[in-house]
């Protein structure tokens, strides 16, 4: 069969009539194969559309990293921002859209990777696409070097640790002090295994190994720099997936609460936007993670040169900040995961805070909050879109809202 793709979908799948999905495809191209229930699995391109490109990891076919590195970064940074535009059109807003930070190649400094045991060893990689067989990459495009350097150590961890019928998640954020690596689903973490895992984590530099919850060994603390304020952050814990990301969206948040000397931080996190505010203005941190606002606190208490920061531990989504709490302070950031923030977003609306710094990871949720606040008085001055993960459909924006 011949099909024209109209589309992409939000997994970055090329949509035709039908629908059809089609994997690695873009709209306006022809394309045909055997279709199987909604999908073609592997499409020949008959008419290319002049936004693709040769993609430029050797690993694309067949590992399920990356969506999108047959598109032009022109075309992703254009389909992105289009994104976001539908989203807010169908809750009646509009905004401008100030383009798209995009991060550059082997910029990701945390990845999480899978490994499974083999016959012969193991295998440490990402899944093949829309498969659970694991793949190897080394000569990845999205992380960091140092990070890639890692995938040896990994594969020994899996040796050691995995089950054959298990798989292995090992999560790797690159710290001042070196790997970060937190791993789960292995063995039971006993005194070989535990001995097994420490002489690997000397042996390849890394800072801290923690397994399925515990921290195996800390040779040095795995130091995290906010705008060059220090912070260690828990095990696991979230962090901004680059520095170009990251940076990015700080300068946005730093632009929409303007001089505000009061701050709010909801969803605080360890502290990625409400240390780099202290700088200028007292800060009030609220996350449901007590471990991480311990990070904060010692964080602030270590710094030099920072106003007061204050912090709250409290599930926005059970006990959203209420309209007098949040009308104390003169901006509002709110960093919400991808679910959104509706209970916490209502209580915003009912304030009257002057201005708000919101950052998503989810356009279609962000939109049904900016709906909210649009409809209580507050307008959508902008819209920044930031491509952390290069590739891929994920989108993520940060945004100014004002009285």
């Amino acid at each position: 069969m011949t099909l024209t793709i109209e589309r992409l979908g939000h997994r970055g799948d090329g949509i035709a009539p039908g629908p059809v999905f089609v994997p690695l495809t873009l709209p306006g191209e022809e394309v045909e194969g055997e279709v199987s229930g909604d999908r073609i699995d592997s499409p020949r391109i008959v008419t290319p559309s002049p936004d693709r490109v040769r993609p430029p990891c050797r690993h694309f076919k067949s590992c399920g990293g990356c969506a999108l590195q047959h598109a032009s970064d022109a075309y992703v940074e254009t389909w992105k921002a289009d994104i976001v535009r539908t989203a807010l059109a169908a809750h009646g807003l509009d905004a401008p859209i100030r383009g798209v930070a995009t991060s550059p190649p082997r910029s990701r400094r945390r990845a999480t990777f899978s490994g499974r045991r083999t016959k012969k060893g193991a295998l440490v990689g990402f899944h093949a696409r829309a498969s659970d067989t694991v793949i190897e990459g080394p000569d990845c495009q999205l992380v960091l070097p140092e990070i890639a350097a890692l995938l040896p150590a990994l594969t020994e961890i899996t040796k050691a640790g995995a089950s054959r019928r298990g798989e292995l998640s090992l999560s790797v954020t690159r710290s001042q002090a070196g790997a970060d690596v937190f791993v789960s689903g292995g063995h039971k973490l006993d005194g070989p295994l535990r001995a097994t895992l420490a002489q690997i984590a000397q042996q390849s530099g890394f800072a801290r190994l923690g397994w399925d919850g515990e921290t195996v060994v800390e040779i040095h603390p795995p130091a995290q720099s906010f705008d060059g304020i220090e912070t260690v952050p828990p095990p696991g814990a979230f962090l901004q997936a680059t520095r170009h990301g990251e940076a990015a969206l700080l300068a946005a948040v730093q632009e929409a609460v303007g001089n505000a000397k009061r701050i709010v931080d909801l969803f605080a996190g360890c502290g990625t936007f409400a240390l780099p505010l202290a700088r200028t203005a007292d800060i009030h941190a609220v996350e449901a993670g007590a471990d991480m606002l311990a990070a904060l606190d010692r964080a602030w208490r270590h710094a030099h040169g920072l106003k007061q920061v204050t912090t709250e531990m409290r599930d926005l989504f059970r006990r959203p900040l209420l309209a007098a709490e949040l009308d104390r302070h003169d901006a509002i950031v709110i960093d919400p995961p991808r679910a959104g923030a509706e209970a916490q977003t209502a209580e915003i609306a009912r304030s009257a805070v002057p201005r708000i710094a919101a950052v998503s990871c989810n356009p279609a949720t962000f939109a049904r909050d900016a709906a909210m606040l649009a409809g209580a008085g507050y307008s959508l001055d902008w819209v920044q879109v930031v491509d952390q993960f290069r590739w891929s459909p994920h989108v993520e924006l940060a945004a100014q809202f004002s009285r």
